[in-house]
């Protein structure tokens, strides 16, 4: 993307978008795209079976917050969420 949020972060943040949620949510397949600060992030687990739409959400938002915390943070909106089971 040719838009550019500025942050401190180095390194390749789908990579660490996708490590933070595979931490939380082991059997996770990630899939992100974006950049700019914006992304994509689509998920799917076993992990969701039986919870809702908000629940499976938050499990997701919880794993990356540290990633969107503060002024300089290397995500600042997660633009798209799918969550799904296999």
């Amino acid at each position: 993307m040719s838009d550019h949020h500025p942050t401190d972060f180095t390194g390749s943040i789908d990579a660490a978008i996708t490590s933070a949620i595979v931490a939380r949510i082991p059997d996770a397949k990630v899939e992100v795209s974006g950049g700019g600060g914006h992304f994509r992030i689509a998920v799917v687990s076993t992990v969701f079976e039986g919870k809702g739409l908000l629940d499976r959400q938050r499990l997701v938002l919880s794993s990356i917050k540290h990633l969107l915390a503060g002024d300089r943070a290397p995500v600042h909106a997660v633009d798209e969420l799918v969550t799904k089971t296999p």
